[in-house]
């Protein structure tokens, strides 16, 4: 297949363009080109500006197979790439967010937003919160593309080559005895490693028929107490955990009500993921 990967430079990006390539694909990474790769001469490189409608229009005078968007955080960008790739890809693949759905207390499935109702507001990254951003996308690409969509809605995404530094906030204040703002610790959360998130991407957009949204996450939750619980028998040290701290104590984790994502549509498509328990403790202990 002819594939376009926007954001193939880092984490699961990279990670999905090296199984792309193991599996004999044809694969051009589009980026800012401000981060460097080691895939030489196996890949094609473009250098452009994901927010350019013009460089978008340059990519679009070939045919694509797929296109991978990970860098999509606006409906305007979304818009943008409709009128681009219209006629022009067989399959787009979208990376979205657990973070389109309002928390609920409970596991989160598809259903619990739609964007094929969700009334459309355009605008650019910076008029919108993460959230409403990616609702925004979602919303453009399912009523207006005239070609097939997949919207991934992944969790927090962990993985040693993680560079927001999410888990290492929580291993790093718990070794220097620092608070840690969490408004609930009974909270349960779902996470998705950047390898499986990688393997999932590969699978959707190359090897399954699935089109819409989907969720995609590891096997099982942790309470937030049990994952801090986990970091404190790793490093030996005791976690202190408040209700409420200094901004920059908050954890980037906390969440006032359980959220996580059900992956039932997934693992009835055929797609087997990991249990959170398997990978995470040997994470963290990596991260040590």
């Amino acid at each position: 297949m002819k594939i376009l990967v926007f954001g193939g430079t880092r984490f699961f990006g990279k990670k999905l363009v090296t199984r792309l390539l193991a599996d004999g694909h044809d694969v051009t990474i589009a980026t800012r080109g401000k981060t460097a790769d080691d895939f030489g001469d196996t890949v094609k490189r473009v250098t452009m500006n994901r927010e350019s409608r013009e460089a978008l229009f340059c990519l679009a005078q070939e045919q694509w197979d797929v296109v991978y968007d990970n860098i999509c955080f606006s409906p305007q960008d979304a818009l943008y790439s409709i009128a681009a790739f219209r006629d022009k890809v067989g399959k787009y693949v979208y990376t979205s967010s657990l973070s389109v759905y309002r928390m609920r207390d409970r596991a989160l499935v598809e259903a619990d937003f739609d964007p094929f109702h969700y009334e459309i507001v355009t605008g650019s990254r910076e008029d919108f919160d993460y959230g409403e951003g990616k609702r925004l996308a979602e919303a453009v690409y399912f009523q207006k593309a005239n070609f097939p969509v997949i919207a991934v809605r992944f969790p927090i995404v962990l993985g040693e080559d993680d560079y927001t530094g999410r888990l290492e906030f929580h291993i790093k204040h718990v070794q220097a005895g620092e608070e840690i703002g969490m408004p609930n610790e009974d909270a349960e959360m779902g996470f998705i490693s950047s390898d499986e998130a990688a393997d999932f991407l590969c699978w959707v957009g190359t090897k399954s028929d699935i089109v819409g949204p989907i969720n995609a996450a590891s096997d099982s939750v942790y309470q937030l107490s049990e994952l801090m619980n986990l970091i404190e028998t790793t490093t030996g040290k005791t976690a202190i955990v408040e209700e409420n701290t200094e901004d920059n104590d908050d954890s980037p984790f906390g969440v006032e009500k359980t959220y996580y994502l059900d992956n039932t549509k997934a693992k009835e498509a055929g797609f087997a993921f990991q249990d959170l328990h398997e990978w995470l403790p040997e994470l963290i202990n990596a991260k040590i």
